[in-house]
């Protein structure tokens, strides 16, 4: 029984995800994503912890399976978020108006 319970928490799980990024913004998408890192790497202190207590190789297996799970999605999620933020940032400063271009520009 126990398990149905967490098959109903899974999928309840991904549907509210679903349906709670799929309402965001485009221009969130950055902040929720360096968010969900964070989140991401509680899940990773979990699957530590779970891993930790592993008594059989088939817990050890799957700990380690998780863990790895977890790190891997923690460095991508911040390797995409600077990717990101990289492209909104300006490589030149942006240089103010002549008087000249603005006086053409009243004309």
């Amino acid at each position: 029984m126990p398990e149905l319970f967490y098959l109903y928490i899974f999928m309840l799980a991904a549907f509210t995800g679903y349906e709670v990024i799929a309402r965001v913004p485009v221009i969130l998408h950055t902040p929720l994503m360096s968010g969900s890192n964070f989140v991401h790497g509680v899940v990773l202190v979990g699957a530590m912890v779970v891993l930790g207590h592993a008594r059989t190789p088939g817990e050890q297996a799957i700990g380690f399976f998780a863990v790895f799970l977890g790190a891997a999605n923690a460095a991508g999620g911040y390797v995409v978020t600077e990717r990101m933020l990289a492209m909104f940032r300006r490589d030149k400063p942006v240089a103010a108006p002549s008087r000249e271009s603005s006086r053409e520009a009243v004309k």
